[in-house]
């Protein structure tokens, strides 16, 4: 094998083991109790993922298989440095980061959210982030309280 085929394949898989770092929100990193420790498993999975990059002989496929390890290792150190970890809600009174709220569309529809962290949120599951649009109009609301979403009224029914 020549020598300027090797620097080109090591050159190409360079090229293939910078990745561009994952967005990090300069919303306050509020968590609860389950994100935190989601956060911490994601941090613990990345580094067993690196680990195993790192025993790789083939310097190229280490590159490869390291990339997205140490991206996520970055990411999820960050996340884990800066979490404000938020105590349950005492209060169902008003509605704030960690309460299910549930609320009526006025196109009929009713919905419920749990109100928790940007890295937690998943709308499928019914837990959307404390920095949503509909999150930001609820915070601070009481039962019975309707809130403007847009074009779109919410009227809350019940805070958990």
């Amino acid at each position: 094998m020549s020598v300027a085929f090797a620097k080109e394949e090591s050159a190409e898989a360079a090229s293939e083991t910078i990745l561009p770092a994952r967005p990090i929100s300069d919303r306050i990193n509020l968590v609860t109790e389950a994100g935190l420790e989601m956060l911490r498993d994601e941090l613990a999975r990345a580094r067993q993922a690196l680990e195993a990059a790192s025993a790789l002989e083939d310097i190229n496929e280490r590159r490869r298989q390291s990339a997205v390890p140490v991206r996520d290792v970055t990411y999820y150190a960050e996340r884990v440095r800066t979490a404000q970890l938020m105590p349950v809600p005492t209060s169902n009174e008003m509605i704030a980061f960690g309460h299910t709220v549930t609320f009526a569309r006025d196109d009929g529809r009713t919905q419920t959210f749990r109100i928790v962290g940007e890295d937690e949120a998943n709308p499928a599951q019914a837990s959307i982030s404390h920095g949503s649009p509909v999150a930001i109009a609820l915070i601070g609301k009481a039962v019975g309280d309707v809130v403007q979403l847009g074009p779109r009224e919410l009227e809350i029914l019940s805070i958990s």
